[in-house]
Order: structure tokens, then C-alpha cells, then sequence
């Protein structure tokens, strides 16, 4: 028949593809990247936990519904999977790439003339043909190229998984910032309720000769210095709610309602084991990300190597026609051709390719190490941030104690005239100081405990590589 050629010579060419320039990609190791065996800080050694849902360790329902919201509704994080899908797009086009391009036609006529005798003269035309062409890989630049688009969709996916870590630290950070804001607000209710029990008895010491103006007028200044505080904290507060809004997708006021009521400021395990270096680094997506984004810019060499040898396309067409359809398959005509091109002076275009090429994986293998390095600063940095806010905790509890202490005693002695309103007012300072100080230590713990599961990779399953959904 008269397509058994084209499919010969078809199947002839498909094993000159055999080969691939360019170099094959290797995973890095540790030396190569600056990895050390240990933290230079004391962390916990022990095996890594699964921190895959690590914002159900603090116990706090509406910080993980929050959370969950987010993962569905954060628009950074939508945006992230529309990137994912077109890179998902962009490796089935390079795939394309390695299989042959057929084409298919049909047409119809009808001719119609009118003779000198006032008669007519019509005739039908029918035709039908196809056609196929191949780009023969004789070099690997389309299977190259198929492996960086491979590798740049695993980044993409990568980076999605970044952007949605990120984003679950971010709604939880701000969420303990909006339970601090209401600690803080009660802090100062309650002090300025005390102030303006400290304002009507000096106001009445006062009246009663028994000490001078200046006591009113500490008191007062005390008073509106609190005051004054409210406001600001209020602004704060707002802040942290709106932004919690956006980050589930909702409108800035969208969760005012629900965070009202005031609740404590949540508490996460004192602890979280980091296992070891290369360990975080595997389950941290930003750094995958960066050690396929070197793999694409490797492939990519290859891509550029093959376009300094000859391209060799194959390719065939079959047509047929006739005047009725019933005779359109008894003459078939057909053509193979081969065509093989290459380039004999370009001034250099194709080598600077090459060699840009080579630049561009060697800025991403310095990349991927940056990338590790920063991500071994985020862990040991959180670890410390975490250490150091547990130890002010526990020094402010001993703080508080002792201020809230002092605080009663000087109250009862000013009441009792036993002592002048500038010790009190310094006693009632201080509690104040040391309240707001224990409640930030304890916002501190929480967000360091945030930011350390989120330097050690967790919130997403980082056994897997995340994939584009299907829908379209």
C-alpha cells in the first residue's frame, strides 16, 4: 500500500533518537550544599514528628477552622495553583513535541457551465488527502526539553506547597496576635478600673487636707496614660482581624463577629523535634523547589546543545479524488520527503545560547544552596526565638507575682495613708508592665513554636509531590 513507506521510514527513524546531549542532571550532596551534620544550637535530636497538621497541637478549635478555611479559600494560595496548571500544560506541550504532527483534509465542487446551445455542463469534484510530519530527536533536544518541563511542573508544585504553608503560618501568627490585642485590652480595662478607684480616694484625701493636689493630679495622668493606650491596642487588634479575613478569602470585617469574644492567648507543646538538618531540608517545599528548578536549567543545556547539530523531519502525504464519491478511493497518490538542515554561521547566536545556558544552571545551583542555607537559618533561628520567649515567660510568671503583690500592699497601705500616692502609683505601673509582659511572652512562645514548624517544612505532606487538580 501506499502508506507502508512513510510508516518504514517512520519506523526507521524513531531509534536514531537514541541519544541526548548535554549533561545528565545529579542530585547535589551534602558537602556541595554547605550541610551540616548538626544545628550549631541546642535542639531536640529525636526523629522528626509528623507536623503534617501542626496547628491542631495547640488546641484551639476556631485556630484550626481558621486554618482549614484558609486552605480552601486564600486567594495566594489559588493564584499558586493556577500557576501549577500551567506548568502542568506546559510539559504535555513539550511532550507533544516527540510524536508526529498528523493533518487530515476533504473537499467538495461543483462545476457548472452553460454551452453556446443554451445547454448545461456540470461536473463534481471530491478529494480527500492527510499528511504527517515528524521532527526526528536525533539529538535528544525534545526529550531535554521535556525533562526541564518536567522538572519546572515538580518546582511548581513545590511552590504551591510553599505559598500554602506559608499562608497556614500566617493566619495562625495572626490569629495569637489578635488573642494578645484582647489580653492586652483586658490589661488595661482592669488597670484603668483600679486608676479610677485610686483617682476618687486621692480626690477625697485631697478635700480632706490630707495631702496635697499632687496626688489627684498623679492620679489623674495615670489614669488618662492608660486611657491613652486603648486606643492604639483597639487599632491593633483590628488589624489582625481584618488581616485574618483576607487570609481566609473573606471580606477585612468578615471575622469580627466570630473572634469577639475573648479567648486566651493559645499554647503549643513546649517543645517540637527537629531531627536533623537533612531531614528539615527534605521537608521544606521551597528548598525541593530550588533543587528542581537546578534540574530544569540542566535539561535546558541540552535543549540549547542540540540546536548546534542538524535537525533531520520526515514526513508523507496521501491524496485522492474523484468525480462521485463512489470512485474517490480508485487513484490514491502519495509522497514521502525527508529534509535535513543545520546551521553554518549564525555569528555566535547558537553558542551564547550554550553557554547562557550553562550560566543559568550554574545561578541556580547557587540558588539551591542559598535556598538551604536560609532555610537552615529559619530553624535554628525559631528555635532560639523559641528557647528565649519560654525563659521570659517564666521569668515574667515570677514578675507578675511579685508586682501584683506589691501592688495590693501599696494599695491598702495609700488607702490607709500609710504611704504616698508615688509608690502607689509606681506599684500599679509596674503590675501593669508585668501583665502585658507575661502575656507577651506568652504570644512570643506561640508565634516562635508558629515559626519553627513552619522553618521545619509542616503543613503539607512532603512524601508526595503536589500535583495540578484536573478541573479545568
Amino acid at each position: 500500500m501506499a502508506t507502508r513507506p512513510f510508516i518504514f521510514l517512520l519506523a526507521a527513524a524513531l531509534p536514531l533518537s537514541a541519544c541526548a546531549v548535554g549533561p545528565d542532571y545529579h542530585p547535589r550532596g551534602a558537602t556541595e550544599l554547605g550541610l551540616p551534620t548538626a544545628y550549631s544550637v541546642p535542639a531536640e535530636q529525636g526523629a522528626a514528628e509528623d507536623i503534617t497538621h501542626w496547628w491542631v497541637k495547640f488546641d484551639d478549635p476556631m485556630l484550626a477552622q481558621l486554618v482549614e478555611q484558609g486552605r480552601a479559600a486564600n486567594l495566594d494560595i489559588a493564584q499558586a495553583v493556577t500557576r501549577l496548571r500551567q506548568a502542568r500544560e506546559s510539559l504535555v506541550q513539550s511532550r507533544a513535541s516527540l510524536f508526529p504532527t498528523i493533518g487530515a483534509s476533504a473537499g467538495a465542487s461543483r462545476n457548472q457551465g452553460i454551452t453556446g446551445g443554451g445547454g448545461t455542463l456540470n461536473g463534481n469534484s471530491f478529494s480527500i488527502g492527510a499528511d504527517a510530519s515528524y521532527q526526528v530527536d536525533l539529538f535528544g533536544g525534545n526529550r531535554r526539553g521535556v525533562e526541564a518541563s518536567g522538572a519546572a511542573y515538580e518546582a511548581a508544585g513545590f511552590d504551591y506547597a510553599a505559598v500554602l504553608i506559608s499562608v497556614q503560618a500566617e493566619i495562625a501568627r495572626n490569629y495569637v496576635l489578635a488573642r494578645l490585642a484582647q489580653t492586652q485590652l483586658a490589661n488595661a480595662r482592669e488597670s484603668l478600673a483600679i486608676q479610677d478607684d485610686n483617682l476618687q480616694i486621692a480626690g477625697w484625701r485631697v478635700q480632706a487636707g490630707l495631702v496635697s493636689s499632687i496626688d489627684a493630679e498623679q492620679a489623674r495622668s495615670a489614669r488618662a496614660q492608660t486611657a491613652a493606650s486603648i486606643p492604639s491596642i483597639e487599632a491593633n487588634y483590628n488589624s489582625f482581624v481584618s488581616r485574618l479575613g483576607v487570609l481566609t478569602g473573606q471580606a477585612p470585617g468578615a471575622l469580627k463577629a466570630q473572634m469577639e469574644g475573648r479567648k486566651p492567648i493559645p499554647v503549643g507543646p513546649s517543645s517540637v523535634a527537629a531531627g536533623i538538618p537533612a531531614e528539615t531540608l527534605r521537608q521544606r517545599p521551597d528548598v525541593r523547589s530550588a533543587e528542581r528548578n537546578l534540574a530544569a536549567a540542566t535539561a535546558r543545556i541540552g535543549v540549547a546543545q542540540a540546536q548546534l547539530y542538524p535537525a533531520l523531519s520526515i514526513g508523507g502525504s496521501l491524496d485522492s479524488g474523484g468525480g462521485a464519491i463512489g470512485t474517490l478511493f480508485d487513484a490514491i497518490s502519495g509522497r514521502l520527503f525527508a529534509n535535513i538542515a543545520t546551521t553554518i554561521f549564525d555569528g555566535g547566536r547558537l553558542r551564547s545560547q550554550v553557554r547562557g545556558s550553562e550560566a543559568a544552571a550554574e545561578g541556580a545551583f547557587l540558588a539551591y544552596k542559598q535556598t538551604v542555607l536560609t532555610g537552615l537559618e529559619d530553624v535554628e533561628n525559631a528555635i532560639v526565638a523559641l528557647s528565649a520567649a519560654q525563659e521570659r515567660s517564666r521569668q515574667f510568671a515570677i514578675a507578675f507575682d511579685a508586682a501584683n503583690n506589691t501592688a495590693i500592699l501599696a494599695r491598702m497601705q495609700y488607702r490607709s495613708g500609710l504611704t504616698d500616692f508615688t509608690t502607689l502609683n509606681q506599684a500599679e505601673s509596674a503590675l501593669l508592665s508585668a501583665r502585658n509582659g507575661q502575656a507577651q511572652a506568652q504570644a512570643d512562645q506561640a508565634t516562635a513554636l508558629i515559626a519553627l514548624y513552619l522553618a521545619l517544612g509542616g503543613g503539607w505532606d512532603s512524601n508526595s509531590t503536589p500535583e495540578a487538580p484536573n478541573g479545568n
